[in-house]
């Protein structure tokens, strides 16, 4: 069985910094937040939308086991769509523990029921990335089609806001934050941010090359031969149609939030493309669970629609930390649920392998 070395160390130290920044965009999002507002909001919210919205994310999670198979088929892999649904979910499980984590989780998981490389699984995993990457350029193209009014309004708005606080010397969230650990000369301290990430960029590579070079030649092959296997499909068809599935339930499950509200209920499907690209760039940075990032997102991207609406920008806050405080902990739900009940069922799975395995070499 293939296994993969853990260091303990690196492992509490990626949770930390992910706590960290959690904490720290949370702090962000909720600065000057009037939580009465968000609190009669809601209030009045109907949560059956939510239940929708939870079908769709579930459903999601099902088009992309079976769309795995489609990637590994050309491999010599068949798995059993039930197996593929079960190690996703613990890998999205995984996820919210130690960010990025999941892709090797997922991988490992399904080596453990179906005996798949592992090499060559990530490479597949790896292959859907930068599917989801061009689907969700798809998403911000139609974005800046439909809705680039709500981009200019938010950047005429920011810049705005920015002469002014510029003219009056008050500092932002994050420079408040500095100045009350002793930092006050801002231009310096962002050169040496910016020097320090450069030399651990440098540094990373330099150790890579020097003491990983077999690995990563050997790892590089497996996820080479995962990003072939898309040429090799027989079944391109179904691939794109399964691919369009995932992400129209993505769309769905954030979109359907938005009728959960009274204020956002009017919001039209051009929103939800706004919305849905929001909410990707705020998962995309690695705190724990998305948990800040995600908030802030929603925060300033209803803000724009807001804005784009002819209404307030601060009341549009709020109803982005609204839908986010429905949205973020509804996606936390569906990983918890699906990936906790994933443990007993890749056991017995495991168990199941172990037997057909043993009664062969009978």
């Amino acid at each position: 069985m293939e296994k993969k070395s853990t260091n303990p160390l690196k492992s509490v130290l990626t949770i930390v910094i992910s706590l960290a920044f959690a904490g720290f965009f949370l702090w962000l999002a909720l600065r000057g937040f009037d939580f009465d507002v968000v609190q009669k909001s809601l209030s009045k919210a109907n949560y059956m939308w939510v239940l929708f919205a939870a079908v769709f994310g579930v459903l999601a999670y099902w088009f992309r086991a079976v769309r795995w198979n489609l990637l590994l088929e050309p491999m010599g892999h068949s798995i059993s769509t039930s197996n593929a649904f079960w190690t996703i979910s613990f890998g999205y499980l995984m996820n919210l523990t130690i960010p990025r984590s999941g892709e090797v989780a997922r991988a490992t998981a399904l080596y453990g029921v179906e005996k798949v490389p592992v090499s060559k699984s990530v490479g597949t995993i790896i292959l859907e990335r930068v599917i989801d990457l061009i689907c969700m350029m798809g998403f911000l193209v139609l974005t800046v089609i439909f809705k680039f009014d709500a981009i200019v309004s938010f950047y005429d708005y920011v810049t705005t806001k920015k002469k002014i606080s510029k003219e009056e010397h008050i500092p932002n969230g994050f420079e408040e934050f500095l100045m009350s650990l002793g930092i006050s000369d801002f231009d310096s301290f962002y050169l040496i941010v910016k020097v320090l990430v450069l030399l651990l960029i440098v540094g990373v590579i330099f150790y890579l090359i020097k003491f990983k070079r077999v690995q990563l030649i050997q790892f590089g092959k497996g996820i080479w031969e995962g990003i072939a296997s898309i040429s090799k499909l027989e079944k391109k068809v179904k691939f794109i149609l399964y691919t369009l599935g995932i992400w129209i339930c993505y769309y769905m499950a954030a979109y359907l939030v938005c009728f959960a509200l009274p204020e956002t209920s009017d919001f039209t499907i051009a929103d939800g493309f706004f919305i849905i690209v929001v909410g990707t760039l705020g998962m995309i940075v690695p705190a724990s669970g998305g948990i800040g990032a995600f908030n802030l997102a929603m925060k300033y991207g209803f803000m724009a629609l807001f804005i784009s609406m002819g209404k307030s920008a601060e009341f549009g806050g709020e109803m982005g930390l609204t839908y986010s405080f429905i949205s973020l902990p509804l996606q936390i739900v569906i990983m918890l649920t699906t990936g906790l009940l994933s443990i007993p069922m890749l056991a017995k799975a495991r168990n199941k392998l172990a037997a057909e395995t043993d009664f062969k070499s009978v």
